[in-house]
């Protein structure tokens, strides 16, 4: 299985937890498998139908350009990264 990071904004919809393992072929899957066990976390990570404009996400330390629809792998590591802020 793919381990899915969470991003610290987001980790009160996994009661705390800073990553889990989820089945899937694409990030879609991915998540669809979170929702079933984390319902909450699909609004945030999902918008009509794709990420949300604010929030990217990384596969295998890539950033995903397909978005919801890009490839993981069983061993991927995937990351969904909110925007940065600082200066």
């Amino acid at each position: 299985m793919a381990t899915v990071f969470i991003p610290a904004a987001l980790r009160r919809l996994t009661g705390g937890a800073d990553r889990a393992s989820a089945r899937g072929t694409t990030v879609r899957e991915l998540v669809d498998d979170l929702a079933a066990r984390f319902p909450e976390l699909r609004a945030a990570l999902v918008r009509d139908g794709e990420l949300p404009p604010h929030l990217a996400v990384s596969v295998d330390d890539v950033i995903a350009s397909a978005g919801l629809d890009e490839s993981v792998g069983e061993t991927s590591e995937v990351h969904f990264v909110p925007p940065l802020g600082g200066g």
